[in-house]
């Protein structure tokens, strides 16, 4: 069952890993310092509600669950192996303003989400597409 779990900057810039996904009847949650701590955080979720589940006796399937891990903006800017000049210049959005986005200062608009997306997506298929020699 492919579930949805979304990655989020929190109020104290570390990271929380939550599932988004209404066929589920609970929720699992993990958090860290670093996006790998909340990924294993999330995971022993996982196992320990599949624990809780079976002393219950209930016979949901846990290893089914397929997660599909998606960014929220600030974590996906954080997180990418981009520098902030490097992502203007892909998304024509000034680094400085980029950088309140990383910082929390300032939350992104939806449009500007969009033009991020759009860039680094036209940046990765110019990439895949790339030859080197």
């Amino acid at each position: 069952m492919k579930v949805r779990a979304i990655i989020e900057t929190g109020k104290n810039m570390d990271y929380d890993i939550y599932t988004d996904n209404d066929s589920l009847d609970f929720m699992l949650l993990g958090q860290g310092n670093t996006i790998e701590e909340a990924k294993a955080d999330f995971l022993k979720c996982k196992e320990e509600m599949k624990a809780a589940f079976a002393a219950e006796g209930n016979t949901f399937d846990f290893d089914t669950l397929d997660f599909e891990y998606v960014f929220d903006t600030i974590s996906f800017l954080k997180y990418s192996p981009f520098t902030l000049t490097g992502l203007s210049k892909a998304t024509g959005i000034n680094s400085k303003q980029l950088s309140h986005y990383v910082t929390g200062y300032r939350k992104p608009s939806q449009k500007t989400v969009q033009r991020i997306q759009e860039g680094v997506a036209k940046f990765a298929e110019t990439m895949r597409n790339a030859v080197l020699v």
